[in-house]
């Protein structure tokens, strides 16, 4: 057997507003209708009581009551009171006037209710079947007392179907009430599918979204009410959580990546360092080896094997201290100290101390940068940026000057350029330069004496400085790299 399928939440809404609706209407309608029954049956008997009064006022002006006895008769007899009945008695019972069949003055061996309501309040009405026809018809009957209470007036009017159709409520208010209860019937079906369209909309939302399924912003269109206003509310937390969620699974992923490729560049370079410490180090432990294999050396060759020690000793150390800087930049370069330098006497003093730069060519440096250009940045690392931009030209260019100059500044920061005439590098190896061991001429760049880390050390110094730097062919020919350094702000 089939589970049942539950009811939606409209249906599940709409039958107790209904109901409740409905019992409202219908209690409505039965005291509505108890009233017109009751102010009806008022009226009728209100118009019993005229008669009575106008044959008491008929009595207490000395009126011919015989005469108009028959008036009263004749001019009932063709409206809807036709066959009233009246009976006059006087305080001994015995009967004066009558129009009809005398009504008795006893009921069930004692006074008629009517009666017996007019001894105490002057006047009494009661709807109850006659005591002298066969049939037992229902009559209107009233009774009212003189003020000297010397005779009663005794009516009956009988209970015929003109008399109950004036008595009924009218047949409109059935209509009138049949039609509320459509017209509420409908209004309750049109505002709880209103009020049910917010809440399956969020329940399917709800579904999809539990089930990992795909939406889009059509596919919610929330009524502009409040239960929309906070269905739009509690998508849009939703949406916001998986963008979170989303957004931290991209970040953890990227960071994943970045990792890998942290452990990847690691990896290779402790592979590049071993591979560029092993040569030297080959090397030196070659001569000296050579050196105490063969004591009979003379001295010139001894000499010789020496200096080619020392040599390659120097390459070594220089290889270390570049490491040593490089990875001080990476790891703390946030802890470095920035003071305000003076790029223009930076570079007069990097000019004068050119002589002490170890160079296979001679090379010559030009700078154009104006006095008092202040950046921000750290002498020392300023100066060793600026060396290893002019030993690489000197070591790999092949030209034979090289010029570092201001091209332009803004509010924030200057731009600078260093450029050589040399024979400038292919462009499949421009986007490489910054790495570290990186040589177009791995041969070459041994026998100069390079250690592959100057150019990468030029980078994270200029990064660590807040700046920027690119490499470029320079035209017509020759390498140039563009950098910037922040402005000092006294």
């Amino acid at each position: 057997m089939g589970l049942r399928r539950p009811i939606s939440y409209q249906w599940r809404l709409f039958f107790p507003l209904v109901a409740l609706l409905w019992s409202v209407i219908i209690a409505l309608a039965l005291f509505q209708y108890e009233r017109e029954k009751e102010f009806r049956t008022t009226r009728l008997n209100d118009e019993l009581r005229l008669i009575n009064s106008r044959i008491i006022n008929a009595y207490e002006n000395d009126l011919d009551m015989e005469p108009f006895m028959r008036f009263l008769a004749q001019h009932y007899e063709h409206s809807v009171l036709k066959g009233i009945r009246v009976s006059v008695y006087d305080d001994k019972n015995n009967l004066l006037y009558c129009i009809g069949t005398p009504i008795p003055r006893t009921h069930d061996q004692s006074l008629p209710p009517e009666l017996a309501e007019a001894t105490v309040k002057g006047y009494g009405t009661a709807l109850r079947k006659s005591d002298v026809e066969a049939d037992n018809p229902y009559y209107f009957f009233g009774a009212r007392k003189s003020p000297d209470g010397k005779i009663y007036v005794h009516t009956a009017m009988p209970y015929t179907g003109a008399i109950s159709e004036r008595v009924s409520v009218d047949q409109s208010l059935w209509i009138i009430i049949v039609l509320l209860a459509i017209a509420v019937t409908a209004i309750a079906y049109f505002s709880t599918r209103y009020l049910g369209k917010n809440v399956r909309l969020l329940h399917d939302f709800a579904n999809r979204a539990a089930n990992d399924k795909e939406f889009s912003n059509q596919d919610y269109e929330f009524p502009q009410d409040e239960l929309g206003s906070i269905s739009r509310q509690i998508v849009t937390l939703f949406r916001e959580r998986e963008e979170a969620i989303e957004r931290s699974e991209r970040e953890h992923r990227i960071a994943l990546k970045v990792t890998e490729e942290k452990i990847r560049v690691t990896k290779q370079l402790s592979n590049n360092i071993n591979h560029e410490l092993k040569t030297p180090v080959g090397i030196i432990k070659g001569y000296l080896d050579t050196m105490a294999d063969h004591p009979e050396m003379d001295e010139a060759s001894r000499k010789r094997f020496i200096g080619k020690a020392q040599e390659h000793m120097e390459r070594l150390c220089n290889m270390l201290n570049d490491l040593s800087s490089i990875t001080r930049l990476e790891e703390g370069g946030k802890d470095l100290m920035r003071e305000k330098v003076d790029f223009h006497e930076l570079l007069a003093n990097v000019d004068s101390e050119l002589s002490n730069i170890k160079s296979t060519t001679s090379l010559q440096f030009t700078y154009n940068v104006p006095p008092q250009c202040n950046v921000v940045g750290n002498y020392n690392l300023l100066f060793g940026m600026v060396t290893n931009l002019i030993r690489n030209s000197n070591f790999h260019s092949g030209g034979t000057m090289c010029c570092l100059a201001l091209i332009g500044q803004n509010d924030r920061e200057y731009r600078f350029t260093f450029y050589d005439d040399g024979k400038g590098v292919e462009e499949e190896h421009l986007p490489h330069l910054f790495e570290r061991f990186y040589r177009i001429d791995k041969g070459r760049s041994r026998k100069v004496g390079g250690t592959g880390l100057g150019l990468p050390i030029v980078k994270n110094t200029v990064n660590v400085m807040g700046g920027t730097i690119r490499v470029l062919n320079h035209k017509p020919h020759g390498l140039e790299f563009i950098f910037t350094l922040l402005k000092w702000k006294d």
